[in-house]
């Protein structure tokens, strides 16, 4: 059943809730201290193998692999920076 609607100028707004949600907690707001090192490590090593790899100083000659492993460390490190608060 929709919830009933009220007249408030020319506009219809539907009635406020009644239920309670309390407050999140400042523990739950607050990175633990190794997400802002790990998205720091991770986007730094992420740069520097695929840096490396242009460069030719990766060792076993120059495989796909290692910029796949650095593109993935890179977006490894933007996903943390999502979560970090």
């Amino acid at each position: 059943m929709a919830p009933k609607k009220r007249h408030t100028g020319g506009r219809t707004t539907p009635d406020a809730s009644t239920r309670y949600t309390p407050p999140v907690p400042e523990s739950f707001k607050e990175s633990p201290r190794w997400v802002p090192i790990l998205m720091f490590v991770l986007l730094g090593l992420g740069s520097l193998v695929i840096l490396f790899y242009y460069l030719g100083f990766v060792p076993g000659g120059r495989s796909n692999w290692y910029l796949f492993a650095g593109l993935s460390m890179v977006l490894g490190g933007l996903f943390t920076a999502t979560k970090y608060r």
